[in-house]
This record gives structure tokens, C-alpha cells and sequence, in this order.
């Protein structure tokens, strides 16, 4: 409704740019032992009376999986530590043969294929048989049987957290929010620039696709092959920043590499020319193998013993086409004024009069709405500064 009221104002062009934030989840983030009880417990819970006693029976541990938290145990004895969560999996392991081939009520089938999940993700079964705590971490671990469908995310490399990733679109002209969106904490940026983009992207694509005249502005979470090759199938200028050729320690980068997709070759720094080996997916690989051997450039190149090897991605002269293109400086001058914006309108967002950063609810559609209707508010203030500013 605000949006459609800035919308009829003429407040909102053809101009996106894309960020993100996290977003704390609203419950506390549950270790093994918790998890996996707190599984237990919720399968107890929802069982039918009768069926409940059923699943009792098999259960060998000695706890009745009444009360929430941690079972009592000596944490600082190991053999403690290890014989609890063995007799955890065991008795997870009993419910989960009980129920096998029962037709389940929806709740119990849930609360089922989430024990199943925890139990999957965190525990690995010993050469003599004995579950342990797994010593890997796994891609989409479930981290809190309250809210299962929060996640371990990251915003940078060295700044994780646990909960939502809140995703907008904004006109850095009016500063109005066009869209908002929530994922999973471990969720990319990219997957939701689609969903947030849908207002320019499907007109776009409906027209004439050299005259949409939408521009689409990003960090290099968005810079990626496929949503730059999206954005531009639909007439849409992709301002995205792509991520740069890596360099290690000082040698080449595959950008020193002249690579044709065409003829499907690559030639290194020096002039030897090689083919390209294609995958089914697209993707290529060159190896210089023995070229390497003699090669005055070699330490300039590579320490692999093999030889200089390149991997190419399946679009690869999309993101040559956008990292030269980056390097313009009045390219850069542009996109330095105009991204920046989406920042600014972020902190607005979080500001905790208007809700802050901690969720209040629970789940992605929830929390989802709860984002939206905050987007709303910021929109609303700002319609009011944009109208107090405006000739009487």
C-alpha cells in the first residue's frame, strides 16, 4: 500500500540496488545434546497418547524427555560425555524404527523428519559402533529444533551469525524500498535477487529487451555469471560487481590467460596454446602439463608439480566481459554513488525503534512478513520527510 502510494507519486524509476542484512532468529542456538533431546521430545510430544506409550517402550535411557535443556551429566568426564550421546542415538534410532512405514498424522511426520535430520547432521557412527559427534559440519545443519528453518550464516568471511538473511531492493533516488525478501542465514545473495527484482525484471522481459531502461546495481554477492547474463537477456544494465581473477602468492590469474570459448583453447603468458576440455555442466579445464617444464615464466606461474592448470567457468566471458568493464573509472565513479545508497537504507531498517535487528518470530515466512511490514514503516517515514520537503 506504501509503495503503491510512492509508486502513483512518480517516487520510484528504473533504478534497483540490491543488499542485504542479517537477521538474528529468536531463539537460542541449540549445541548436539540439546538438539538432538529437544528432537526426542517433540516426537514424544505429538504422538498420540496410545502411540506415545508405544515409543516409550523402546526408549532406553533413563529420562523421561519431560523437561526441556541438557540431560544431567559430568561434562568434564569423557567417557560420560561419549556413553550420553551414544544413548541419545540409540534411543533416537528406536523411535525412528518404530515409526518406520506407519502412516503419520502431518505434525508427527515433521516432528520425525526433523529427528531424523539432527540425528543425520550431527552424529557418525564409530568403527565399533558407537555414535560420536561428527567431526564435519553439515552444509544445511539444522541449529535449532524451536526454529528449524534458521541457519549458521555469514556476511563475511570472519562475521558469522545465526538466524535469517533480510534481503531489499531499494530506488536510490527516493530511497524507497521496492522489495524485501528472507532466506535461510546460509542462504547466497543471489538467489534472492530474482524474487526482489521481480518488478523491473518480468516488464523487462515482456518489452522490447534493448529499451527497458532498468539499471540494476550490486556488490559482488550478486556478481555472479548467471545474474548478469539474467539481467541483461532482459535489457536490464547489470551494475553488479563481479568478483575479481584470483591471484595467489603473486602469479598469474586467469585473466594473464587469453582463453577463447569459441575455439576452445587458452594460451598462457608465454604463447603455448592448449585445448579446452569441456564438462557436461559447461564448465572447462586447461592443463600445460609438460609446457611447463622449461618454461622461463614458471615461477612466475605455478609450483605445482604437474604444471599451470586453469579452470574456466561456464561463463566465462560473461565475467571477463563485466571485471574489464569494472575497471572504467567513470564506470566506477558511477557505481560509487549510487550503491552506497542501499547501505544507509539498511542501517534505517535496523534501527531498533523499528524493530532492530533480532527477529520477533519464528520461521521464513514469518519472519518474512515481519520484514516487510518493517520495510513498510521506513517507507512511510520516509514519504514524510520526501513530502515535508516538497515546494508548497
Amino acid at each position: 500500500m506504501v509503495l503503491d502510494v510512492a509508486k502513483q507519486a512518480g517516487l520510484v524509476g528504473a533504478k534497483r540496488v540490491l543488499d542485504s542484512t542479517s537477521l538474528y532468529d529468536a531463539v537460542a542456538t541449540q549445541d548436539t545434546v540439546t538438539l538432538i533431546r529437544s528432537a526426542i521430545r517433540a516426537v514424544l510430544k505429538v504422538a498420540e497418547p496410545a502411540l506415545s506409550l508405544e515409543l516409550r517402550a523402546v526408549l532406553k535411557r533413563d529420562d523421561d524427555y519431560e523437561r526441556p535443556g541438557k540431560p544431567a551429566c559430568d561434562w568434564d568426564d569423557e567417557a560420560a560425555r561419549e556413553a550420553l550421546i551414544d544413548a541419545l542415538a540409540d534411543d533416537a534410532h528406536a523411535l525412528l524404527l518404530k515409526l518406520d512405514d506407519l502412516n503419520l498424522p502431518e505434525l508427527l511426520e515433521e516432528a520425525a523428519k526433523l529427528l531424523s535430520t539432527v540425528v543425520g547432521q550431527d552424529l557418525e557412527e564409530r568403527e565399533d559402533g558407537v555414535f560420536r559427534i561428527a567431526r564435519r559440519v553439515a552444509p544445511d545443519r539444522v541449529i535449532s529444533t524451536v526454529d528449524p528453518e534458521a541457519r549458521h550464516g555469514h556476511k563475511t568471511s570472519a562475521r558469522g551469525f545465526d538466524g535469517y538473511k533480510g534481503h531489499i531492493a531499494i530506488d536510490p533516488d527516493s530511497e524507497i524500498i521496492t522489495a524485501t525478501a528472507v532466506t535461510a542465514g546460509n542462504v547466497a545473495d543471489g538467489r534472492a535477487a530474482e524474487q526482489i527484482l521481480a518488478d523491473v525484471l518480468a516488464p523487462a522481459e515482456a518489452t522490447n529487451p534493448q529499451q527497458s531502461g532498468v539499471e540494476v546495481f550490486g556488490d559482488a554477492s550478486y556478481g555472479s555469471g548467471e545474474i548478469v547474463d539474467r539481467l541483461e537477456d532482459a535489457g536490464i544494465e547489470a551494475n553488479v560487481k563481479v568478483q575479481g581473477a584470483v591471484s595467489r602468492d603473486g602469479l598469474y590469474s586467469q585473466d594473464d590467460f587469453v582463453v577463447d570459448t569459441k575455439a576452445c583453447t587458452a594460451r598462457c603468458p608465454q604463447g603455448v596454446i592448449v585445448q579446452l576440455r569441456r564438462s557436461k555442466d559447461g564448465f572447462a579445464s586447461a592443463e600445460f602439463g609438460a609446457n611447463c617444464a622449461a618454461c622461463p615464466q614458471r615461477e612466475r606461474c605455478t609450483k605445482a608439480k604437474a604444471g599451470r592448470s586453469l579452470w574456466v567457468h561456464a561463463r566465462h566471458d560473461t565475467l571477463v566481459r563485466s571485471r574489464k568493464r569494472q575497471q572504467d573509472p567513470a564506470w566506477l565513479k558511477y557505481y560509487r554513488a549510487t550503491r552506497p545508497k542501499v547501505e544507509r537504507k539498511l542501517a534505517h531498517v535496523m534501527r531498533h525503534r523499528h524493530g532492530g535487528r533480532r527477529a520477533r518470530v519464528r520461521g521464513t515466512l514469518r519472519v518474512g512478513q515481519d520484514f516487510a511490514l518493517l520495510g513498510a514503516a521506513v517507507n512511510l517515514k520516509r514519504l514524510a520527510t520526501l513530502w515535508a520537503r516538497a515546494p508548497q
